[in-house]
């Protein structure tokens, strides 16, 4: 399943910013994979914490061949050794354990928290052990399919907005100004500013400032 959006959202975006507008032609539709399921999302995000995305898919792979469905009973009946056999190190396998059991005992409300506003799913989420800031955001727009995300401190999404509009620096002011631009529909903007980012259309360059590392003696 691929995050949902079609022409609503990019001719809303093309005739708010012809210069965006131009690159969501000339990129085309961009699919970007989803997991619409709450606590298999949050578990897949705290799996990937500090690893690399090719090793968070093989420990992914292994849970998901080992225990069938991701959820909160599946987890619990591992317990930490069978989780840490996986290839989860000792600290998110208490991460995990501990908000499936919240899960499990009602502590935590999936189901109230698809009901939340941005905002308030973002502290619901980030409250979590294991989850920040910016991983509630990817949360809100990778499993909820927000349609509003636009994450500051996501760096690619830095990259981006300098490349398409030859920025030096982004800061929080000019950041803020860009989701007014884009609102309602940031998350689509999300994801042509990280396909920039990540080098989608040829010839466009990050025009942050290149520091010279100083010689030593």
């Amino acid at each position: 399943m691929f995050f949902q959006y079609g022409d609503t959202e990019t001719e809303y975006l093309k005739r708010k910013d012809p210069r965006l507008g131009a690159l969501i032609d000339r990129i085309g539709h961009v699919d970007r994979e989803v997991d619409p399921d709450l606590f298999s999302a949050v578990v897949h995000h705290i799996v990937g914490q500090q690893i690399s995305t090719k090793a968070q898919a093989t420990i992914w792979n292994r849970m998901r061949d080992a225990l069938g469905t991701v959820d909160a009973p599946a987890v619990l009946a591992a317990g930490p050794e069978r989780l840490q056999a996986f290839g989860i190190s000792f600290r998110k396998a208490a991460y995990i354990l501990e908000f499936a059991e919240q899960v499990e005992t009602g502590r935590f409300d999936l189901a109230d928290v698809a009901n939340r506003t941005d905002a308030e799913a973002i502290r619901m989420l980030s409250g979590l052990k294991g989850i920040g800031v910016w991983t509630a955001e990817m949360i809100l727009l990778f499993c909820m399919q927000r349609p509003d995300v636009f994450s500051y401190d996501d760096l690619a999404i830095q990259r981006g907005l300098r490349m398409v509009y030859h920025h030096r620096k982004i800061d929080r002011k000019l950041f803020e100004k860009y989701r007014r631009r884009f609102s309602p529909y940031c998350s689509v903007a999300s994801l042509y500013l990280w396909a920039v980012a990540g080098g989608a259309v040829d010839g466009m360059k990050d025009y942050a400032p290149k520091f010279k590392s100083k010689k030593t003696a």
